[in-house]
């Protein structure tokens, strides 16, 4: 039995979170403009077939492909929506399913803090290497989301809503963790978007 934990289709990578995921790709980069799907499945190993139906089923290309023992996670890009649509819904049908029959998303933490201190932007820099950084003074939003995967929804629309800087979408694992940093207005306006996002995917929020 696979189950699908995560589905995500986004139609214009943005420029941030286009090249904060190359940094981590192992195999083919995704470019600004590129639709993108996001699958995460369980047990992890199951991912292989999942990979394998997506590549013979379109021009898709891999960008990525995580196994772990609990859970896998695959992402697959290219130029013409169409494409990526197409390879969706071959996996789709193989697993005799739905993408709505996904597993909810849960908004484990949302939050906003604002005048960041030196302290803590310099801690933070330290830990994250592959996104930019936050400056002193800055405000910060904060996300946390269960399954992992729907982080990438959320920075994605965050993104294209507002004038802000990606220091970190960490989408794999257990949680999937935002840190999105810039003026205390476009903050607010990339976490009102980041939510409404995951919100149209009948998310649930503990708090």
């Amino acid at each position: 039995m696979i189950e699908l934990r995560t589905y995500v289709f986004l139609d214009s990578l943005q420029p941030q979170l286009a090249s904060y995921m190359a940094t981590a790709s192992l195999g083919f980069l995704p470019v600004p403009g590129d639709s993108s799907l996001w699958i995460e499945v369980a047990p992890g190993m199951a991912v292989h077939r999942m990979s394998d139906i997506a590549l013979k089923a379109s021009n898709v290309r891999l960008g990525q492909q995580i196994v772990e023992r609990a859970y896998g996670s695959m992402v697959v890009h290219h130029r013409d929506q169409s494409d990526v649509l197409e390879a969706g819904q071959k996996i789709l049908s193989h697993l005799n399913t739905h993408e709505f029959d996904r597993q909810k998303c849960v908004i484990m933490w949302n939050e906003i803090i604002r005048g960041v201190t030196a302290d803590h932007a310099t801690l933070i820099n330290r830990d994250n290497r592959k996104g930019s950084m936050i400056l002193p003074g800055q405000s910060m939003f904060i996300m946390e989301t269960e399954p992992a995967g729907y982080i990438i929804l959320a920075a994605n629309e965050a993104e294209k809503a507002a004038n802000v800087t990606l220091v970190e979408a960490r989408a794999v694992g257990a949680y999937g963790r935002l840190l999105m940093s810039g003026k205390e207005a476009d903050v607010i306006e990339a976490a009102r978007a980041a939510r409404e996002a995951l919100e149209r995917l009948t998310c649930r929020s503990d708090k």
